[in-house]
């Protein structure tokens, strides 16, 4: 899921009346606003002009941006007339357009157009942008009405104030506070340095990890190199070495989509290493890429802010603004798990060595071979090749699935639109339809490339609302599958499809909100809310439905057997206690390194990580997910910091959610997906996230349906 700042989630993209008078003028009195600022016109209720884009204009468009919105902040906070929620909150809602034009266009190049250019550019304006975001935070008129919208929510007869309009209300004033709006002149200049100092951080410790997965390749000099590759991994490498001017030879790229397939399959027990050396330590160099100085840096400013705002440590303030409140409340969920997994971890782990000393491979199981042995485990218990269950993944078909299970859940049809322009040709566009109306537009950006993030994430190019006029949602899903030979279909993992289905409900959280106020709609929720709608979605894949019409052999066209569906579904238990002690392990440090720091003390992110493991007693043979050096969720913006947690907490949601329909018999049980879909999908943040699973399930969240759903035994 991608992380947001405040400003960029709390504005929309297009101009729609209402309180605009003063943007006009601004306008007028403007020499000159390129096309990042222009609103977005044509057909599809407007697109962003990609083809219009100059690297060399994001600098003057962005400030131009933000002056406008300052014009508009000035005009908000001049009026004479007592605060309202229409001249102050409504105001607040429409203002900043332009610069969100510009500023989610400019998110589009940094996270998937990255060249050395937009990194310069990047570094630049990073800070300037949070600069600007402190301004209209610790606007003090500004604050004073906010203030006096929110104290007339327990007046809301005479202020006549709705559900949603108290909601809104709420929100701003808590983001107002949590960010130091009521903070003395003398604390928030220190608030100001300390963000602009972490803006800087944030972008150097991307580019650094950038810069890793770029540098370091595994190149394979012969076909021996290639042992237990598949020949879609094969062509894929091939097609990279000669990418890098390395034809007749093969390089692996050190990012996920890549390394991970190779570790699962390769023969080559020196090059997994070598391969999962690469792979876990980027970032972690000790050359100019090395991201440690910067994590302690982060560290130690964090917690300086946290002070300053009134809270303990980072991760008190960080959880504050979520479901679960505190960090005991998130430890004890994470640690319950914890106990579960690493119990799993140990029988894996002697099934694996089992079979490595039945082969006489004379070892003991390392972190490389985890993945390897774990894959001979599966074969042996359940008669299950992921190569095998691969040649019926096409990412075509699966997205085509993806659509299918949408049109039967949701009542809503993906048609694709030619003609529109986008920032790479890989991209393509899809008009999403319910009853024959557009109701959004979805973009696809599935293939890896330089100078594009690693992993999969869903990206809003316009937000949802409806209360000056109706305005649809732009939403993007980005992964990083590989490409093959040309015009050959590209084949994904099961973990890959899993995750295009993930992604997938993000984007279908944002495209079918249904709230007033874009700062409510979507996937503008709690962080350990948000991923619950995107991880229910996940279950359609594993639905028969889906796989006899989509899980289609590559070569044949014909459908998956359903003798190997059953194999599938028998082993969706199996290799659980590594994937949940690896994730877990990452979330715990998250949590337990942002506890520990102080603004005084430099911690080390690598000898933290030693200790922590030691204290929860993570099994040799793994690491975690996301080692420090590489964590973007935790290091490259405050977006998942202290809460990396927020995957298992919402997971004991989507459980829970997935029995419902087990319940009622079918997960396309017309009364139970029309129930999801109002209580959850639709209603954003206008509803409280505990109060909307409510609506859904009828009580609160069984935290055990996560223990039946992993194979854990309760405790």
């Amino acid at each position: 899921m991608n992380r947001r700042t405040f400003i960029k989630s709390s504005a929309i993209v297009l101009l729609s009346g209402g309180f605009t008078i003063n943007l006009k003028q601004s306008l007028a009195a403007t020499v000159s606003i390129g096309p990042l600022l222009d609103p977005w016109t044509g057909a599809h209720a407007g697109t962003p002009r990609f083809d219009l884009v100059k690297k060399s204009d994001f600098k003057s468009e962005l400030l131009k941006g933000m002056d406008l919105k300052r014009a508009e902040i000035n005009a908000i906070t001049s009026q004479t007339a007592s605060p309202t929620f229409e001249n102050t909150m409504a105001a607040l809602e429409d203002s900043g357009r332009p610069l969100t034009n510009a500023s989610r266009v400019f998110s589009v190049y940094t996270s998937t157009m990255n060249d050395k250019e937009m990194q310069a550019i990047e570094t630049e304006m990073t800070p300037l942008m949070a600069k600007f975001e402190d301004e209209v935070v610790q606007n003090n008129k500004l604050f004073e009405r906010i203030k006096a919208v929110y104290d007339l929510r327990e007046l809301s007869e005479t202020a006549n104030l709705n559900a949603e309009q108290k909601r809104v209300a709420e929100v701003y004033y808590k983001t107002f506070t949590r960010q130091g709006a009521g903070l003395d002149e003398k604390k928030k200049a220190r608030l100001r340095k300390i963000n602009e100092k972490l803006a800087n951080l944030f972008t150097s410790f991307q580019h650094n990890q950038l810069a890793d997965e770029e540098k370091y390749t595994l190149v394979l000099e012969n076909e021996g190199d290639l042992d237990g590759l598949s020949d879609d991994l094969r062509a894929a490498a091939a097609a990279q070495a000669e990418a890098h001017g390395l034809k007749g030879k093969w390089i692996l790229t050190n990012t996920r989509s890549s390394m991970e397939p190779f570790l699962v399959f390769s023969t080559r027990r020196d090059l997994r290493e070598k391969g999962w050396h690469l792979w876990t330590h980027r970032g972690d160099n000790n050359d100019a890429n090395d991201n440690k100085k910067n994590i302690s840096e982060i560290l130690r400013l964090r917690s300086e802010r946290a002070h300053i705002l009134g809270f303990p440590t980072h991760a008190h303030w960080a959880v504050d603004d979520s479901m679960a409140k505190t960090p005991d409340a998130a430890m004890k969920l994470m640690l319950r798990v914890w106990k579960a997994a690493v119990s799993r971890v140990n029988l894996e782990v002697k099934d694996m060595q089992a079979i490595a000393d039945k082969e006489n491979a004379k070892i003991t199981i390392a972190p490389w071979d985890y993945r390897y042995y774990a894959e001979k485990v599966r074969l042996a218990k359940y008669d299950l090749d992921q190569n095998e269950v691969k040649e019926y993944l096409q990412l075509d078909k699966m997205r085509e699935g993806m659509f299918w299970a949408a049109r039967q859940v949701y009542g809503l049809d993906m048609v694709k639109v030619d003609g529109l322009t986008v920032a790479h040709p890989d991209v393509t566009v899809y008009e999403v339809l319910r009853d024959g109306k557009q109701i959004g537009l979805w973009y696809f950006d599935p293939y890896a490339r330089e100078g594009k993030k690693s992993g999969a994430w869903m990206s809003e190019y316009r937000t949802q609302e409806k209360f000056r006029i109706p305005v649809t949602p732009i939403v993007s899903n980005n992964c990083n599958c590989i490409k093959g030979k040309p015009g050959e279909p590209v084949l994904i993992s099961w973990d890959d499809a899993t995750t295009l289905f993930h992604e997938f409900g993000h984007a279908l959280h944002g495209l079918q909100s249904n709230v007033n106020y874009p700062s409510l709609a979507g996937t503008n929720t709690k962080r350990d809310f948000v991923e619950f709608p995107s991880q229910v979605n996940e279950r359609w894949l594993l639905t028969n439905e889906v796989l006899k019409k989509f899980a289609l052999h590559y070569k044949t066209g014909k459908p998956i057997p359903e003798e190997l569906v059953a194999k599938i579904k028998n082993s969706k238990t199996f290799n659980q206690g590594f994937r949940t002690a690896e994730y877990l392990a990452s979330a715990l440090y998250d949590m337990k390194i942002h506890l520990a720091a102080t603004a005084d003390e430099t911690i080390d992110a690598g000898n933290f990580e030693k200790a922590t493991m030691n204290e929860i007693g993570c099994p040799k043979e793994i690491v975690m997910r996301h080692r420090p050096t590489a964590f973007a969720h935790i290091f490259a913006d405050d977006g998942y910091s202290s809460g990396y947690y927020a995957y298992i907490w919402a997971d004991t949601m989507s459980a829970d959610a997935a029995e419902a329909f087990i319940e009622a018999g079918s997960f396309y049980d017309r009364k139970t997906c029309d129930r999801f879909a109002d209580t959850i999908f639709c209603v954003g943040n206008s509803v409280a996230p505990d109060i909307a699973f409510r609506n859904f399930r009828g009580r609160d969240v069984d935290t055990n349906a996560l223990m039946r759903d992993r194979g854990f035994p309760l405790s």
